[in-house]
């Protein structure tokens, strides 16, 4: 396993991102969708990316083809203290930006095998968060660091039935990667704020399915529906506190800990008609199973977890409406706007994974470079509501807070057929 960990952290070592899709969800897993809001996914045939979102639309290739995207998340989340229950002033709560910037890239590779059969495979990530506050933040018990790293190795197969339907099934090798450190905080005893009172880390490996169908009404209107499997993963790792054992800590010894989630389920449906000779209209709804996230709790063997966050999150969707336009031979440009929905309890929110309702303002396009080659650019503005919670710590400190969230993201990508 830890070998495992080393050879995937040296080549995908900047997958870890603050989510911009509902809760860690991500949807970067190309550009060339970025453009236009990933509206259309489970259907539009733009390049080898469609691995991750509908296997069964290789079936359109005639070529073999390489996709290769990286996409920068520039990420706006900001907490202002409104309040708290120990008389101190709420604006040492204030932090203007408490996730990093971060790049995520993917690479696929799809083939034809012969007229019926098609296969693909790609790297990628459905899922990741990085949170960051100070070590001597007041509020350290319920910030500190919270990052969750995941890694997706897929091996697709497409077969088409017809010739206007077609199904692809996809085996997906998911890797994850998890740290969560929290610190005392300020409190009326002489702790220093800074000491860990908690830190685990682990990583744990799953594997998930996902299936996709494809129909193709007539040569200007088409359908995709993608399903992707929910999948366990136990993060086995090591836990230590540097708190005395009296107040449930290690004193800095590290001892076997874990933590388990499950992640979502995720189904998508999608239409791409062709209106005229340059433009295109695509659409998206997607589901998420979110309930499936409950809680995040670190096991050490004991019988009182070492650490229990509640999060009760409820399944979600996602709505996305785009175009593109064909300006000229080698040009195409693209526009969409979506609608990202909160899975989070209002009454269990938190600044350790922060999250809102949001919407997608998007923009990009396609360069032909010549027969064989192109290149997408997509840029996206994400901008979501302000939100007002209070969470309370394991001393009974009460800190309330108002969050922003917004967001740009940057993505280029270079497609090779051949």
């Amino acid at each position: 396993m830890k070998f495992t960990k080393t050879l995937i952290a040296a080549s995908l070592v900047l997958v870890s991102a603050d989510s911009f899709a509902a809760a860690f969800q991500l949807s970067e897993q190309n550009a060339s969708g970025l453009g236009r809001a990933y509206a259309g996914e489970a259907s539009i045939a733009d390049d080898a990316s469609v691995v991750a979102r509908n296997p069964a639309l290789m079936s359109l290739f005639k070529e073999k083809q390489i996709s290769v995207a990286g996409i920068a998340v520039l990420p706006d989340v900001s907490l202002k203290g409104t309040d708290t229950n120990n008389g101190m002033d709420p604006s040492v709560l204030n932090n203007d930006s408490i996730a990093p910037n971060a790049i995520v890239p993917a690479g696929y590779f799809t083939m034809p095998v012969n007229d019926k059969v098609s296969v693909g495979f790609g790297a990628f990530s459905n899922f990741g968060l990085a949170t960051e506050f100070n070590g001597d933040y007041a509020a350290g018990q319920i910030a500190g660091e919270t990052e969750i790293v995941t890694v997706n190795l897929n091996a697709s197969v497409a077969y088409k039935v017809t010739e206007q339907f077609s199904f692809g099934i996809g085996l997906n090798y998911i890797y994850a990667d998890a740290t969560i450190i929290r610190k005392f905080g300020a409190s009326p005893t002489p702790i220093p704020a800074s000491t860990d009172a908690v830190h685990l880390e682990g990583d744990d490996t799953g594997l998930g399915l996902n299936l996709g169908l494809m129909y193709q009404l007539d040569e200007n209107s088409r359908f995709g529906f993608n399903y992707r499997s929910e999948t366990d993963i136990t993060f086995e790792g090591t836990f230590s506190s540097e708190l005395p054992a009296a107040l449930g800590g290690t004193e800095g010894a590290s001892i076997p800990g874990s933590v388990e989630i499950t992640l979502p389920a995720i189904a998508e449906f999608s239409g791409s008609h062709q209106l005229d000779e340059k433009l295109g209209l695509h659409y998206s709804v997607m589901w998420t199973g979110w309930s499936s996230f409950d809680k995040l709790e670190a096991d050490i063997g004991a019988p009182i977890p070492a650490f229990t966050k509640e999060e009760n999150y409820s399944d979600s969707m996602r709505y996305a409406i785009g175009s593109d336009y064909q300006y000229s031979e080698n040009l195409l440009l693209r526009a969409g706007v979506a609608f990202d929905e909160s899975p989070a309890d209002k009454n269990h929110m938190s600044i350790s994974i922060p999250d809102t309702d949001r919407f997608w303002f998007s923009f990009g396009g396609n360069y032909a470079i010549d027969q064989h080659s192109d290149f997408d650019l997509g840029v996206s503005v994400l901008r979501g509501k302000t939100q007002n919670f209070t969470e309370t710590d394991k001393l009974g400190q009460q800190w309330s807070f108002e969050s922003k969230g917004h967001a740009v993201l940057v993505g280029a990508q270079y497609n090779y057929r051949f």
